[in-house]
């Protein structure tokens, strides 16, 4: 391994990780790059949440060729894993140690961990080598855990070289730093009462879409919901049943949305989602889903259905600030009809 090289590589990683402010984006990224900089054939990004750890990001480049990206997400994002639990992931992010396994199949009795095997059985995977090392910022709070998985070298699996090792846990403090700035930024960007992003957020974010559409010419749609009847939930049942049929609402919103979708609370009972490279006609098939899912869900307080406008990028504007008047049109034709209902612009 040339050091001087990875040297300049891990420096330009930490760049682009610290210039990166979307949570979900940058999750991403670390993973990316760190199995890039190691050739790791697969890896798991676990973020710490109390005594969990919670599987945040996944990547497997051999099961996402023979399942698809959607299915090998879902198979292996599995239930927490808590910390008391004996497991690689658990033991770093207790201790802080790397581990670097060339069998994890093969650990000693008597280790204060142990390999995992039922994921490998479920999706007839073996696991042949494995770095773990903790996201550790420079005050020793341990954010997450990065698994690198199957070192690659001409196609066949071996182990990971030690020298990774220092050079990994380096990434891997760069990218706690920028992981809790993140987490920092997100918070300026959430709605306080539902966890979703908030108008400020939808702002920038259609700018950055609106940009986007322009200089690819991917489709952009927008849809604005609105629920039907709120204020009678507020005035007969109270303030707090109405926020918490809005938590509700929000939760099966991100549900039922793609994970590039955005979801925020546009004000009041509205909410706008912006639905990335999505057609009109898929914005309209969505907003139908949404609306089905809503009413057919059982909320505790009573039953609640909602109305959505869809308008789409080119069809129905031009400017960006047009693409929010095209749904909101089509939402107050759908409520003027009796609510319950998907419009289109």
């Amino acid at each position: 391994m040339n050091l001087t090289q990875a040297f300049r590589e891990l420096v330009q990683i930490g760049i682009t990780l610290t210039s990166e402010q979307d949570l979900g984006t940058l999750l991403e990224r670390i993973l990316t790059e760190a199995r890039r900089f190691t050739r790791a054939e697969a890896g798991t990004l676990f973020l710490r949440e109390g005594d969990l750890l919670r599987f945040s990001v996944v990547q497997n480049d051999r099961l996402a060729k023979e399942l698809g990206e959607e299915e090998m997400r879902r198979r292996l994002k599995a239930e927490p894993l808590h910390l008391r639990e004996l497991s690689l992931a658990g033991h770093v992010a207790l201790t802080g140690d790397i581990l670097n396994l060339h069998d994890p199949y093969m650990i000693p009795p008597g280790r204060p961990y142990a390999c995992d095997a039922r994921v490998d059985a479920r999706l007839s995977y073996r696991t042949q080598s494995i770095l773990v090392v903790p996201l550790q910022d420079p005050a020793h709070n341990i954010l997450g855990v990065l698994e690198l998985i199957n070192a690659l070298d001409r196609g066949r699996v071996v182990p990971f070289d030690s020298q990774y090792e220092s050079l990994v846990r380096s990434l891997a403090s760069q990218a706690a730093v920028a992981l809790r700035n993140a987490r920092l930024e997100d918070l300026s960007f959430k709605d306080a009462l539902t966890d979703v992003y908030n108008r400020r957020y939808f702002t920038i974010r259609m700018e950055e879409e609106f940009k986007r559409h322009c200089r690819f010419g991917e489709p952009l749609s927008l849809a604005l919901m609105d629920l039907d009847h709120f204020k009678e939930v507020n005035d007969r049942l109270g303030h707090r049943a109405g926020d918490e049929v809005l938590r509700e609402v929000a939760q099966l919103l991100v549900k039922h949305s793609r994970s590039f979708s955005i979801v925020t609370r546009y004000g009041g009972d509205e909410f706008a989602i912006i639905l990335v490279n999505t057609t009109k006609a898929g914005g309209l098939t969505y907003a139908e889903r949404i609306r089905n899912v809503i009413e057919q869900n059982r909320s505790a307080h009573s039953p609640v259905t909602a109305s959505l406008g869809i308008a789409s990028l080119p069809e129905d504007a031009t400017p960006v600030d047009d693409l929010v008047v095209g749904p909101d049109r089509a939402l107050y034709d759908a409520k003027r009809l009796g609510g319950n209902r998907a419009a289109a612009a």
